[in-house]
This record gives structure tokens, sequence and C-alpha cells, in this order.
């Protein structure tokens, strides 16, 4: 439902009689409380990203002022969103094939405000439901003007829409990373994209608002290190939502992926402070890792391992001099043990080379060659995070 006086409602029920789609809601500040938090996020070397979900709570300014762009019952009350059997009283999905060129001009005119005001990055909610030609002409028109601007395309759908959606103009994509937990449905996924790697960019997220995958619910804080592991050393590009640094793992109930207290919902006061316990160094040794390793942020450059333990996985990534291997443990449960068999060449080496390879989040370094023993267990390290280099020795 659409916030009210003494109740957040839901983020996705957009607007009210305090304004549209490109106001700020007075609980939250002003515009230039906006402007100041967009100048203190740049002076931290961030950007600032807005949702854009184009759709409308019954008091939005569009359902009294464009009644045309929704779609009218036969009784003249407008038509809520429903997606049997649930219905959704408090949104009213926006009917492109009512005044298009009026739709068209109003979300062009919603986006350049807020490019007006900092923001270079829209995640851009279920994109898939909308006229794919209108997001092609929108993008391009922002793009003329403002080339860095980037669109995310929050699309869990056919792999084909997802990829068509790619083709017209998103920057980057969800994907299904999510539900991929095994080594070799992992490996035939990265595969996958790669060879789309031409004009879809990949973003795996660890978490969204809408997915808490059974793994996180079960797996323990483990999981949530394998999770991130896989995250920012397959891809050029990923994503947490909020909470997963404290370890939120509760569902709203046995067998649903919602998280229990959704801010969907509700108000989520977090102690980002002082929490008993927190993932936010190793997010950052990772991405870290990522930064100072040119090779960590490209996709068609992965090779995988053999390894002789299914629940093991290992992958390089090469970029010139720099090469990158990880090592990774997928049970959270228990201790495994595994030979990993190198392609050297495929890291620059020869096959008779020795190599010194240096873990980045224990700081040991190994020597190793073609056939190398591991042993992770997920209670102390879960994945080797290693630099290469040609041995002394």
């Amino acid at each position: 439902h659409d916030i009210g006086e003494h109740d957040p409602g839901s983020p996705w029920a957009i607007g009210s009689d305090e304004g549209g789609h490109d106001a700020i809601h007075p609980d939250l500040g002003t515009l230039e409380d906006f402007d100041a938090f967009v100048r203190r996020t740049h002076e931290l070397g961030m950007e600032v990203a807005l949702d854009l979900a184009l759709q409308a709570a019954p008091d939005h300014p569009w359902a009294t002022e464009h009644p045309e762009w929704f779609t009218t019952r036969a009784d003249g009350s407008i038509a809520y969103a429903e997606n049997p059997p649930k219905k959704y009283q408090d949104i009213y999905p926006v009917n492109f094939d009512n005044d298009p060129e009026g739709i068209y001009a109003e979300v062009l005119r919603v986006v350049r405000h807020w490019t007006s005001h900092g923001v270079r990055i829209f995640r851009v909610d279920n994109p898939h439901t909308k006229p794919l030609n209108f997001w092609e002409w929108l993008i391009a028109e922002v793009k003329r003007t403002e080339p860095d601007v980037l669109f995310l395309a929050e699309a869990f759908t056919r792999p084909a829409i997802m990829h068509e959606l790619a083709r017209i103009g998103f920057t980057q994509s969800y994907t299904y990373f999510t539900w991929r937990t095994g080594r070799k449905e992992l490996q035939d996924y990265v595969e996958e994209l790669i060879e789309a790697a031409d004009y879809m960019r990949p973003n795996f997220f660890v978490n969204t608002p809408d997915i808490l995958h059974a793994s996180l619910q079960y797996g323990g804080p483990p999981v949530f290190k394998i999770r991130a592991v896989l995250a920012a050393l397959l891809s050029p590009t990923y994503g947490v939502y909020a909470g997963y640094e404290l370890y939120e793992h509760v569902a709203v109930k046995p067998g649903s992926e919602e998280y229990q207290n959704s801010e969907k919902y509700a108000y989520r006061p977090r102690d980002w402070s002082h929490p008993e316990r927190t993932l936010a160094p190793y997010l950052t040794l990772l991405n870290r890792f990522r930064r100072e390793h040119p090779a960590a942020q490209w996709l068609r450059n992965t090779t995988f391992h053999t390894v002789d333990n299914p629940d093991v996985m290992a992958w390089s990534k090469r970029e010139g001099d720099d090469v990158v291997l990880v090592v990774v443990n997928l049970d959270p449960h228990g201790a495994r043990e595994a030979t990993v068999s190198l392609d050297l060449p495929a890291l620059g080496f020869e096959w008779d080379d020795r190599i010194a390879v240096t873990d980045a989040v224990t700081g040991a370094t190994y020597d190793w060659g073609v056939h190398n023993y591991v042993r992770l267990d997920p209670f102390d390290e879960p994945a080797h995070v290693l630099t290469v280099r040609r041995s002394n020795t």
C-alpha cells in the first residue's frame, strides 16, 4: 500500500499527495538535502542509484491529472495491478497504449530531473513488462546528451527477453546467479553469459529485496562469504542488498524467499556501527582486490580449472601480466579436500613451471604446479583468493 501518515507503505506504490516520481517525501528531507547527499556520496567515490518504477499509488498526481495514462474500468475507476490470485489495490500500472507520446515525454522529464541532480544510475523495475520500443527510445534519448548514465534491467524473465533488453540499450542486467548454487550450473551459466558478453553485462546480486535464497536461510555465516566470493570474482559487476553484511537470513515462512519483516512493508533501521558480527570487512577485502586487479574486472577472460571434488570450484582470470585464481568450497556445512589441476598455459605459464600463489585473505603463499592439494573449511576460510606469479624456486 502507499505511504500513509503513520505507515511507510510500500516503496513500489509510487507517489502521494505530496508529489510523484520527481518528488522527495517530506519525511526524508528536501531536494537540497538530496543534493547534499549526492555530493557527499561523490566525495566518497560512489554514485547514487535510483529505482525507476513506472507505476503509481492512487493518490499520485498522475492519477488525477492524467487518468488517461491508466486503464479505466467500466465504472470509471482506475484498474489496479493484478497478478492472479494476488491483487495490488495500492498500485496503478501505466497503460502505454493510452497517450504514449505523453507518457514517453513525462518519463524522460522525470529521468532528466534526477540526472540534473547528480543521479547517474537507474535500476529499472520490471522493464520486461513495458514496451521494448519505449525503453529503446528512452535510453537513446538520455544517452544522446548524457552518455555516462547507466540503466540496470531488473528483469527476472525468459533469457531471450533479458538478452533483448541488453541489445536495445540497457547497460547491465540482473541474472539467474541467485539460483545457481552447484558447480556445474555455475560454470555452465558463466560460460553462457560469456557468449553474450559483446552486448550483455551481467550483474550478480547475492540477494535482493525480493529474493532471500534458501542457501542463505540455512547455510549460516559461511555461505554469505561463499556467495560473496562467487559474485564478486566471477562477474565484473556484483550487487549486495542491505542486511547481507549483517547475515540477515530469516524468511517470512518456510519455503518462501521473502524476508521476514521485509522493508518493502516496514522501516528497517540497522545498527551499522556496532553490529555483533559483520561481513563488511570481508566485502571490503573483495572490493579492494577487484580494484587492484584489472583481470577481475572482466568476464570473458574466465577459465575454469579441473577439480576432483564436485563441491570445490576453481577459476582464473588473466589480463596481461595480472593473473588471479580463486578456489572456493561451495558447501557451507563442512570442510572439503580436493586436488586442483591447473591449466598453466591459461595462466600464462608453461606446463612444467612452478608458480607462487598468495592468498589475499590470509596472506599465505603456496608453491604450486599443475596438481595442487587444497583443504577449505567454511568455518575458517571457505575460499582461496589468489594472486599468481612465477615461483623463484
